[in-house]
């Protein structure tokens, strides 16, 4: 690992790997992610293993496509307010 690459870059790099690996980052972090991964083999392990899990569930699950009315209660559920009172 190169002296400028430290452990708080590590904590970062793993913490947001599933961010990384579904294209969601911004290009200036993801470019730091990159980065991190070319430098530090354990976080490229790690980085190889998410990949893997992931792979593994979307082959597991493609076939099976959720009922539509889970997707509407899911819809509904994330639409819904709801306040509760307590004594």
């Amino acid at each position: 690992m190169s002296p400028d690459i430290n452990d708080a870059d590590c904590s970062e790099a793993l913490h947001r790997v599933f961010e990384y690996l579904d294209g969601e980052m911004e290009a200036g972090d993801h470019d730091k992610i990159a980065a991190h991964l070319a430098h530090c083999a354990e976080c490229l392990r790690q980085y190889d293993i998410d990949t893997m899990v992931k792979g593994l569930v979307k082959r597991s699950c493609a076939p099976e496509q959720a009922p539509p009315r889970l997707r509407l209660t899911i819809v509904e559920s994330l639409t819904t307010i709801q306040i509760r009172y307590t004594d």
